[in-house]
């Protein structure tokens, strides 16, 4: 049964994508570049400008950030993805055995769906502005209007089917949307440009003078706004780096990846990264600086209202197919975690499933307003698993322990693997607890890295020796 769904719906859940099926770099481009240029871009940008980021920290650590993003899928995660073939729910099942890979990927669909939800609640806010229903604000966790809840509920609806007909629709619908969507979010930000020129009359005819409006009218430093973390250099550096750190360093892009002609197409994540992570974050914190600028005390970071500002009604469609084009990869890798759990249910049903549960989501705009906060903490709590695949691919055969050590004792529980995620992010959260400026959520992921490798090749050792013995 399991096999004839693989061979419908051509997505090879439980067997490497056979050669025939793979793709060339272009698809990835389009799919990285529509999926980092997107809904979300409108809620962080602002959100730099609400934590109170200086224009060089926020220009160098954008920069740097996502350097280290696009070589984190270029030399981590795709060399597996091209060598294995396999999505990083089937490679987790052979290396941690069915019981713990079932835990893993209800907590990882979670999350997903949660991510997915919040960008739903981006393209939402387009509608708000169109039908004049109440938008929720900066500290609003709730949804607060009929009108909120039916917007999510028709955005969902509609994301949720194309992320259902799989990953060949969901890269065409991201080829399609990717180039204008990119053109737009360009235009916010010389719109922006202009209108701050306007507004505050200053003159900007070199780089230096421009350089100068930056530091002293949209990234000033100084404050950050109440509720709102100070950002430094670093903090923006580790944000950029980390913030798809479910995907690259946590390995969840081997289900995309698994696709790839050649490794190298990983560089394709730089299409999102500096396009989406790059200019459309710097665009979409213009639009809010002047927000700000023109009414200091409103602080609503709605991507809708930011855009309809801009750009008028094709500002809009922009938020709505930006946010549908985030979503819609994300949905599809959230449906491929529980369609691992249940593998007798087809992908499409579980994927339509998965697309009701982020709607649902995408109805509390706590996550959307708290977005910096939870990809650090949805990347932190995923990153174990991926330190364990990356050990056990390339570390195991050369200390001579056993890869998918699951699989080969025929165990539904690796306690090596339990111990590595868990114990991480115990010492993790306890660091970040400590309150410490050096153990903020933004930073305590990267150790954790190691830790977890290390954990896992520690405990390996010893329970792989004593089965032997």
């Amino acid at each position: 049964m399991a096999e004839e769904q693989q061979e419908k719906h051509g997505e090879f859940e439980r067997e490497p994508v056979p050669v025939s099926k793979t793709k060339g770099l272009k698809a990835f481009v389009g799919m990285y570049a529509g999926e980092h240029c997107a809904g979300t871009e409108l809620m962080i940008g602002p959100l730099f400008v609400a934590a109170g980021v200086s224009a060089f920290d926020v220009l160098g650590g954008l920069f740097l950030g996502n350097l280290l993003a696009v070589l984190s899928w270029m030399f981590l995660c795709a060399p597996i993805a091209v060598r294995a073939r396999l999505t990083l729910y089937y490679q987790l099942e052979k290396i941690c055995g069915r019981s713990l890979v079932t835990i893993y990927n209800i907590v990882n669909g979670i999350m997903f769906c949660f991510l997915a939800g919040s960008m739903i609640t981006v393209s939402a806010t387009a509608l708000g502005v169109w039908f004049h229903f109440p938008m929720p604000g900066l500290n609003d966790l709730m949804p607060n209007s009929v009108g909120w809840v039916l917007a999510v509920l028709a955005v969902g609806a509609v994301i949720s089917v194309v992320a259902a007909w799989g990953y060949d629709m969901v890269s065409k619908v991201a080829n399609i949307a990717a180039p204008w969507m990119v053109l737009v979010f360009l235009g916010f930000g010389i719109i922006g440009l202009r209108q701050f020129i306007e507004v505050t009359g200053a003159e900007v005819n070199s780089l230096g003078s421009l350089w100068e409006l930056c530091q002293t009218s949209i990234w000033k430093g100084g404050e950050p706004l109440p509720g709102q973390v100070k950002f430094t250099f670093w903090h923006v550096t580790f944000f950029a780096w980390f913030c798809n750190m479910a995907m690259h360093v946590g390995m969840s892009d081997l289900s995309v990846f698994r696709f790839a002609k050649k490794s190298w197409h990983g560089i394709a994540a730089a299409s999102g990264m500096y396009v989406g992570h790059f200019m459309a974050w710097l665009a979409a914190s213009i639009l809010y600086a002047l927000q700000l600028h023109l009414d200091p005390s409103n602080t609503d970071v709605l991507p809708g209202p930011l855009a309809y500002r801009a750009a008028g009604v094709a500002g809009l469609i922009c938020v709505i197919v930006a946010g549908w084009t985030t979503a819609n990869p994300t949905i599809y890798r959230a449906g491929l975690a529980f369609q691992a759990i249940v593998p007798k249910v087809s992908r499409f049903k579980v994927t339509i499933f998965t697309g009701l549960l982020a709607t649902l989501a995408g109805m509390f705009p706590a996550i959307a307003m708290r977005l910096l906060g939870f990809v650090a903490i949805y990347g932190l709590i995923l990153m174990p698993m991926g330190a364990v695949v990356f050990t056990d691919f390339w570390i195991f055969p050369k200390l001579g322990l056993k890869q998918f050590y699951a699989e080969h004792r025929k165990l539904t529980f690796n306690w090596a693997a339990a111990i590595a995620w868990v114990a991480t992010l115990a010492i993790c959260v306890g660091l970040n607890k400590t309150g410490k400026p050096q153990f903020q959520i933004f930073f305590v992921a990267l150790p954790g890295w190691f830790l977890a490798s290390a954990l896992y090749i520690v405990v390996s050792k010893l329970t792989q020796k004593g089965a032997e013995a």
